[in-house]
Parts: structure tokens; sequence; C-alpha cells
């Protein structure tokens, strides 16, 4: 198999186009999942927009509620009226341990995994997670090869390929492609 790999000079917004093209193209390749992570919601539309109609289930995951304020989720309309379906979700590597190492200064497994996976950047990490999180949810199935997207900060600058896990499987879960990232 022979894939072409885009990889970006930065990360951020400025990628989310190319990465749509890559999922875009993905989905016409045969892939059936699409999981994409979304802060406000701008990269969560775009997708659903490029996607919308061609038969795909597509998941749009964001923070768990009020991550940014109380009670406020943007663009929520939107994507369901192109299809996608919205999961709110308590972030797997961000949740009660990180109370924890606040409050003690200590490292817990999730914390070491995130840090971990960060060594492929942040993107591929939001990608890992945002999979296990859609498997938890019992939106998307396990053990499905799917395509994950994610960025670093706002927009998506990470696509990738990942056979799908629920969390308390997460040693089953395998990145096998990693199509999008920035160097940086």
């Amino acid at each position: 198999m022979i894939r072409q790999v885009h990889y970006f000079d930065k990360s951020g917004k400025e990628n989310t186009e190319k990465c749509v093209e890559i999922t875009a193209s993905l989905v016409d390749e045969g892939y059936k999942h699409v999981v994409v992570a979304t802060t406000v919601g701008d990269t969560g539309v775009a997708i659903a927009r490029k996607l919308h109609g061609k038969g795909v289930n597509l998941v749009i995951v964001t923070h768990s509620a009020g991550y940014k304020e109380p009670n406020h989720i943007e663009n929520r309309e939107e994507i369901l009226k192109l299809g996608g379906q919205l999961y709110t979700t308590t972030i797997l590597t961000h949740s009660i341990e990180t109370a924890f190492t606040q409050k003690f200064n200590g490292l817990y497994p999730t914390m070491i995994v995130a840090q971990s996976l960060r060594r492929l950047g942040e993107g591929v990490k939001v990608c890992c997670e945002i999979v296990m999180e859609a498997c938890d949810g019992g939106l998307i199935p396990e053990l499905e090869e799917v395509v994950a997207v994610a960025g670093t900060g706002r927009g998506a600058d990470t696509v990738c390929i990942i056979k799908s896990a629920a969390s308390k499987r997460f040693l089953d879960l395998k990145v096998l492609e990693i199509l999008a990232k920035p160097r940086s």
C-alpha cells in the first residue's frame, strides 16, 4: 500500500481545509465511520458539509458541556441539520485524575497515556481519545477502521485511521495510519 502523508509546517486551523479534503477522499475509498473533534463546532460543520449525503456515520465529539463556559456548545443545530451526530463527553485523559494531579502533584495513568500520545502530536492524542469516546457512547463499532480528525487548539491538522476500541479496551486501539499532522 502506498499513501501520501501531509506534514504541515505548523499546527492550527489553517490546515483544516486540507484535512477536510483528506477525510472526504477516505470516505470515497469506502470508510464508513468518521469521528471529528470540535471545540466550538467550526471543524465539525466543515466536515459535515463536505460529507453531507455521502451515507457516512459522522460523529462530532465535543468537550464536556461547559468546558469553556457553562451550558455552551456552538454550532449544534448546523451539525445535526447536516446529518452529523453530536456527542458531548468528558475528555478521557482530562477528567477526575486531573483534579488529583492538581491537588496532590502526582502522576496518574491517564496523564501518562496523554503525555505519551502527545509525543506523536496533540492531534494524534485527540484522535485516539475521540475514537474511544465515540465507542464508549455506542456511536461507532469497536474493532473497525475509522477515520479520526482532530487538531491542536482550533481547527483540524491531524487525520488518522484508527482501529477502534472502547476506553476499557484501550490496549486494543491501534493507530494504523497517520495521513496528516503538523511537524511542529
